[in-house]
């Protein structure tokens, strides 16, 4: 199997052109060890696609299925950009939460910066979560797939390795959830980090950082409209929420390596 180590902002995958493997857990989870294996916090496979330019489906490095990827989803238009496999710098990509459509921004015929129209994020009532030692109140929002949103005075000294399992595993959200710790930091900018649903501490997640975006909005930290700028552990990305609560993200993608491994 022939595949493209890539990241954005850190939050990398392993990402291969093709069939997803019979027994694609145990692959995912083999090629995503960072000791044993290529190291990532998954894989992301690409195909054609009959509504769409093209397919992807994600893995997270514990080998089940996401819905969406934001980071992941901004590398997938970096790939078949560059790979040849289109010449479109607008594409629709078909995932698991619906048909997402991605702008390339073009630097000396390289894919630099992806914007992508996100859809309409769903930010619901605020709910308490009981933990083994505390309680914690948390904004639940989809993107396509479930978030925690969790706004604290110090997003650096957020006990994120520690209360993210305990959230994602809460019988609240059954199907498992994706844990963000934000901190209001400036005008329309946010501190976050984030623990994601299979795969653990990330440095970066892009439909967390849209999700925080969209609770923050919410709650009237920031203001509908205007870029927000989230800061996350690997860099910084770009989300604007519409009064509608569609969702516009614009980060970087880069490309790491290309590998072979035998499965």
């Amino acid at each position: 199997m022939h595949f493209t180590k890539m990241q954005g902002l850190g939050n990398d995958y392993l990402y291969v052109y093709g069939n997803v493997p019979e027994k694609i857990a145990d692959v995912c989870t083999r090629l995503s060890d960072r000791h044993f294996g290529a190291g990532s916090d998954g894989m992301i496979f690409i195909s054609p696609s009959p509504v769409a330019d093209f397919k992807m489906r994600i893995f997270n490095a514990d080998g089940s299925e996401a819905k969406m990827c934001g980071n992941g989803i901004r590398c997938v238009g970096k790939y078949v950009y560059e790979k040849g496999y289109t010449d479109k710098t607008r594409l629709r990509v078909e995932t698991l939460s619906g048909i997402k459509t991605l702008s390339l921004r073009l630097i000396a015929g390289k894919v630099k910066q992806v914007s992508v129209d996100m859809g309409k994020a769903e930010v619901s009532k605020d709910i308490t979560v009981a933990l083994e030692n505390e309680e914690i109140v948390c904004t639940p929002v989809s993107v396509g797939n479930p978030h925690a949103v969790i706004f604290v005075n110090n997003a650096e000294n957020a006990a994120v390795a520690t209360l993210g399992p305990q959230i994602e595993k809460s019988e609240l959200f059954p199907d498992g959830v994706n844990a963000e710790f934000a901190e209001i930091i400036g005008e329309n900018a946010i501190r976050m980090r984030v623990w994601e649903r299979g795969s653990g501490v990330t440095l970066s997640c892009g439909t967390g950082a849209c999700a925080t975006a969209a609770a923050a909005v919410s709650k009237g930290l920031c203001e509908y409209d205007k870029p927000i700028t989230i800061t996350l552990d690997g860099g910084i990305l770009e989300i604007t929420v519409s009064a509608e609560y569609k969702v516009t993200m614009t980060g970087p993608a880069e490309t790491v390596y290309e590998g072979d491994a035998v499965c």
